[in-house]
């Protein structure tokens, strides 16, 4: 009879730590948001071009925008370089990423309280629970935690960003 004595072997991965919901989810939101204000800029910049058509999905947000053109233009693209730095921050897990996200969001509900103020009740209204509510999230304990700085990184995807 022979005898072995083992031991379990370390695994060579890491443990992934737990990420609080919706990291990915409100990324992906900033990255998108960054095209859009980037697509918005363009066409504000360059009318009649066929990237223009994607106004007719909101032709109403076109005809007050569109008389002030080039300014509106580059305020969008200058939103979507902060939208897409947040974007880089956020997944990166540095603080002035979550602290530039929460400015923008911020941002956002005090626009929807202007639009509220304005008779736009609906739009606003909805605006401010929607964004209002994605304020609270982001400042709850544990996401804020996910930012802090000297905290180790070790979630898969903060190792595909590094």
């Amino acid at each position: 009879m022979i005898s072995a004595y083992s031991l379990p072997m370390p695994s060579p991965i890491p443990p992934v730590a737990s990420s609080p919901p919706g990291i990915t989810a409100i990324g992906g939101f900033l990255m998108f948001g960054a095209t859009m204000a980037c697509v918005a800029g363009t066409t504000l910049l360059r009318p009649g071009t066929a990237l223009g058509r994607v106004w007719a999905l909101n032709p109403r947000a076109y005809n007050e925008l569109a008389p002030y053109g080039k300014s509106v233009g580059f305020g969008f693209l200058l939103l979507a370089v902060l939208l897409a730095l947040a974007s880089v921050g956020w997944f990166k897990r540095r603080r002035w990423g979550w602290q530039l996200v929460a400015a923008i969001i911020a941002t956002q509900v005090l626009g929807d309280l202007v639009n509220m103020l304005q008779g736009r009740v609906v739009q606003g209204g909805t605006g401010v629970v929607i964004a209002g509510a994605l304020l609270l999230y982001i400042m709850r304990p544990n996401m804020r935690a996910a930012f802090a700085p000297g905290r180790k990184n070790t979630s898969i995807q903060e190792g595909l960003l590094r």
